[in-house]
């Protein structure tokens, strides 16, 4: 499943700069092509940042990269309670 997410992953991508390069930089197009190249741009560029995502929280559960350093709830309140009675 990883290795899906990584293609899909890298089809966005080149879709986000080949339509986003086209919607910047081409001449004697409509503005209907341009509307269309813009939001395949944008289909690009969300779908990478959400497949890019899934691949960050899979290498961290599969222990290829380090986690995160986020406190839990509990601790971060008490060092917050700590911290502002100065």
């Amino acid at each position: 499943m990883t290795k899906l997410v990584a293609i899909v992953n890298v089809i966005a991508w080149s879709g986000f700069w080949a339509f986003g390069y086209l919607a910047l930089t081409a001449e004697g197009l409509t503005d209907g092509q341009l509307v269309v190249a813009a939001i395949l741009a944008f289909a690009g560029m969300v779908t990478g940042l959400l497949a890019y995502m899934r691949l960050v929280r899979a290498s961290e559960e599969s222990g290829y990269a380090r986690k995160s350093n986020q406190l839990d709830a509990a601790t971060r309140e008490r060092a917050q309670s700590e911290g502002s009675g100065t």
